[in-house]
């Protein structure tokens, strides 16, 4: 969070923008419209990087690993997967057309290191950005102007905005969190002891061992697996659920039912596609932390010296929660 004098100036310069551009202001309001937290806008993002990556195939997780074509498409597949999830109207001259009016769509690797085509001069742009090993995604709008670019050298004439320029650029969202990549960002060693366990369902079992009270999503669990039946692979009758319940490991996923749980024992709640694994021992007078009531006991997360209880088993139900 910024100071309250940072925020305020920014806010101040935000209504501006929005004032001298009616345009610029009318594909704001569109977007916080219909994505006012940018939850889409990062699912979006989370899903093209990891689109990329194909871990089900490759078994990659690293961005530095994909080829320097793959990199180059990104841009490409996060101007598709945008007008996908919000079904933009292609535009006359440019990507998009947002409220009637023309916007490009522009990814950069890089915040700031947007490339800027010619024909862009005088359209909306809408920049996008997203890093994975920081795990933090912007998206910003700016009318180019010429005198805010900086002179190009490359063959197509793109050309990049100026540093001192950038102010100009009006944040949907800026710098917000974009769900982690859990394996890039596990301890080295106990990602290197997933990846040696053998069996799809080894590896998976000793993610979720290992990777406790951390959202891990969907893609986590394609990469690891490596499997077409996948989700399978996590489900009980012979999934990692089954696997660790003598461990007293629950696998908490984004049924509603299960939300709940993970919110009375106070552990992350999964959402749409995620899992979370925690160890669990009833709840007694010795254990003072928040209880939660599954398979009809009390339950609460294991303390490193609990000895270890069977799980309890976990509510099935196909409901889950509104996103």
């Amino acid at each position: 969070m910024f100071p309250l004098d940072l925020t305020a100036a920014a806010n101040i310069h935000a209504n501006d923008l929005r004032r001298e551009d009616p345009g610029l202001a009318a594909v704001y309001g569109k977007l916080h419209q219909l994505d006012p937290a940018g939850l889409r806008f990062a699912a979006v993002l989370r899903d093209t990087i990891d689109q990329l990556l194909n871990g089900e195939i490759t078994g990659r997780y690293d961005w530095k690993t994909l080829f320097k074509t793959e990199k180059t498409h990104a841009g490409t597949l996060v101007e598709i997967n945008l007008q996908r999830e919000f079904k933009f109207a292609d535009g006359t001259d440019m990507d998009y057309q947002i409220s009637g009016i023309d916007v490009d769509c522009k990814y950069s690797q890089q915040l700031g290191s947007w490339m800027i085509p010619p024909e862009a001069l005088g359209h909306l742009c809408l920049l996008v950005w997203a890093d994975d090993y920081t795990s933090q995604w912007s998206a910003g709008l700016l009318r180019i102007r010429a005198e805010w670019l900086n002179a190009g050298n490359n063959r197509d004439k793109k050309l990049t905005i100026k540093a001192e320029h950038r102010n100009k650029i009006l944040w949907l969202w800026h710098q917000q969190q974009l769900p982690e990549n859990t394996l890039l960002h596990m301890d080295p060693v106990h990602r290197a002891a997933v990846y040696e366990a053998g069996s799809g369902q080894a590896r998976l079992n000793e993610l979720f061992r290992r990777c406790q009270q951390r959202r891990i999503g969907r893609n986590v669990v394609r990469t690891v697996a490596q499997q077409k039946d996948y989700m399978k692979r996590v489900r009980g009758n012979g999934g990692s659920r089954s696997s660790l319940k003598d461990e007293g490991i629950i696998i908490l996923g984004d049924y509603r039912s299960h939300q709940e749980i993970a919110s009375q024992l106070g552990v992350p709640i999964p959402r749409e596609g995620e899992f979370v694994s925690v160890r669990v021992t009833p709840a007694d007078g010795i254990h003072a932390g928040p209880r939660a009531i599954i398979d009809g006991s009390l339950w609460t997360v294991a303390a490193a010296g609990d000895v270890r209880v069977a799980a309890p088993t976990l509510p099935s139900s196909a409901s889950k929660a509104k996103q």
